[in-house]
């Protein structure tokens, strides 16, 4: 039987459940239970509700109609997604493999406001290690992050260089990184370099040099991980066709991740759309 990942578990990737396991399709979302639909407070223009319902109501509704459909739910935070003939989708504790996956977990490319940031995008500043890490063998590069998928991107990082730091732009790192690894938890004001990123600036004028960036800030969002497969981006939303399918055979994405009209709505229509072409995808296989 077919297996089908979703990564988030707002209106999109729920939505998208609903058709695959309805479709007899084995059905796993994984979600750290975060997204903008948990801070609405109040929700008083969607379809179907007289009365006002918190983001919270809806939310947990949503999950309790797919688990008792059969959709499996797991919690956990995604830190990387693989492409070899079949999807890997890990996480900080376990791994899992599907036939498809379709991205559902918002529009964020978290990273915080570091002047220089966007300014060495594609000039030293990454935001794949498994994408551009090998660009930077046997080089001094860092990782901007505190958490679970900064410490992923540093295993990543170990196959192509031992120079590796961590930078935590002033928050108390959550996660144990490898004793080779030394962690600068002072913030960053500016990075610095000419063509190229050259270096990190401390709120103490201290300079450490470096080749490369990886953010791998917070969390992973749905454009982060559609970058490790080599699928298009445009900013901060993942192109995709009128089908929700990426230009990687078998991943698609719904919700706010592909732009547009961010309402629940639209979430809902696209995960829709994402959940029965996936089936017709995975009848062909």
């Amino acid at each position: 039987m077919p297996n089908v990942i979703v990564v988030g578990s707002g209106p999109a990737g729920v939505s998208a459940a609903l058709y695959t396991q309805r479709a007899n399709m084995t059905t796993t979302v994984i979600s750290n239970n975060s997204g903008a639909l948990l801070k609405a407070d109040k929700i008083e223009n969607y379809y179907g509700f007289s009365n006002v319902i918190s983001g919270m109501e809806l939310y947990k509704n949503g999950i309790e109609g797919a688990k008792k459909l059969g959709v499996n739910f797991v919690d956990g935070e995604v830190v990387s997604l693989s492409f070899d003939g079949k999807f890997t989708v890990k996480t900080a504790d376990n791994s899992y493999v599907a036939d498809s996956v379709i991205l559902a977990t918002g529009t964020s490319r978290l990273a915080p406001a570091i002047k220089g940031l966007k300014d060495f995008e594609g000039r030293g500043v990454s935001y794949c290690a498994i994408c551009d890490g090998f660009f930077f063998r046997n080089r001094a590069v860092g990782v901007l992050g505190s958490g679970e998928y900064a410490l992923n991107e540093v295993n990543e990082l170990k196959n192509v260089t031992e120079n590796i730091m961590v930078f935590t732009n002033g928050e108390k790192p959550t996660v144990e990184f490898p004793e080779n690894v030394k962690v600068f938890t002072e913030k960053i004001t500016c990075l610095k370099g000419e063509m190229l990123l050259n270096a990190v600036e401390f709120e103490s004028g201290e300079e450490v040099s470096l080749n490369g960036l990886f953010v791998a800030y917070k969390t992973a969002g749905s454009t982060a991980l559609a970058k490790k497969v080599g699928a298009m981006t445009d900013g901060n939303k993942i192109v995709v066709n009128e089908n929700m399918e990426t230009n990687v055979k078998g991943l698609y994405a719904a919700g706010d991740c592909t732009g547009g009209l961010l309402q629940i709505a639209k979430a809902v229509y696209e995960g829709a759309k994402a959940g029965t072409q996936v089936v017709k995808y995975l009848k062909t296989l």
